[in-house]
């Protein structure tokens, strides 16, 4: 269960090797978090994250997971929610892609779409119905300001956050009343290894702020979380600009 300020005990990570998750997850565990499961491909990064964890004291398990095999996530994260509750469910996993050349080789862009939005489709309908079984836990979502408005130069990208935001906003609506909380967070660019070499956003923010982020928005129970706060007003006059404008932006 949560504690008294909101902070979890237990917490499963979707996308364990994810940089916004690990900070999430150190932040949380210097906290009161002590037991974690990082889900993902088996690779060393996952191994390393999870010694690191161990060595801030929790509890933690890795578990292979494929976001690109949905016939398994049902048997795979029934494994983990048989253990014992799990009072937080971290949705972090995605790829960004490279725009010009999905462009040009759709099965790279469908692979870009099945990732970020078919794969947490699957997965987000899996932890959730498994939380509001055990009638409690909070569902948060890493979505993107990508999402919010068609661009030029990330639209493949975008359009799978977009439908992600989505999903999660019906899902939290779906699962209003029954004990489970649904939290879509909404970063701006992240400074990060998936961003490296990409010409640096307004408003850039790092994983640590969006693990902050995420932390203060889990005791106030939020719905949404932009991070920086200032791009919930940005993104607000955005999204009401003239597509022909929009085009002559460096957006």
């Amino acid at each position: 269960m949560k504690d008294a300020f909101g902070i979890p005990q237990s917490l499963l990570v979707l996308g364990g090797t994810s940089e916004i998750a690990l900070a999430t997850v150190r932040r949380l565990v210097v906290r009161r978090t002590r037991t974690v499961w990082l889900a993902g491909r088996p690779s060393p990064g996952l191994e390393s994250a999870a010694t690191e964890l161990r060595a801030l004291g929790a509890e933690v398990r890795t578990l292979a997971f494929d976001a690109l095999d949905p016939e398994s996530h049902e048997a795979v994260l029934g494994k983990v929610f048989a253990e014992g509750d799990i009072d937080m469910v971290l949705l972090a996993f995605g790829i960004l892609g490279d725009q010009a050349h999905d462009e040009r080789e759709p099965v790279a862009a469908v692979r870009v779409a099945q990732t970020n939005y078919t794969g947490a489709v699957s997965a987000g309908l899996v932890s959730a119905r498994a939380l509001q079984t055990q009638g409690h836990g909070s569902l948060v979502v890493l979505s993107s300001v990508a999402g919010e408005r068609a661009r030029r130069a990330d639209f493949i990208y975008g359009s799978s956050k977009a439908g992600l935001d989505v999903f999660a906003q019906g899902l939290g609506d779906a699962l209003h009343g029954t004990g489970v909380h649904v939290m879509v967070v909404r970063p701006g660019f992240v400074r990060s290894r998936m961003t490296a070499g990409l010409e640096e956003a307004p408003l850039a923010t790092t994983p640590e702020a969006v693990a902050t982020a995420i932390e203060l928005g889990l005791r106030r129970r939020s719905e949404t979380v932009w991070v920086p706060g200032a791009l919930r007003v940005v993104m607000s006059a955005v999204r009401h600009l003239p597509r022909a404008l929009v085009r002559r932006l460096p957006l």
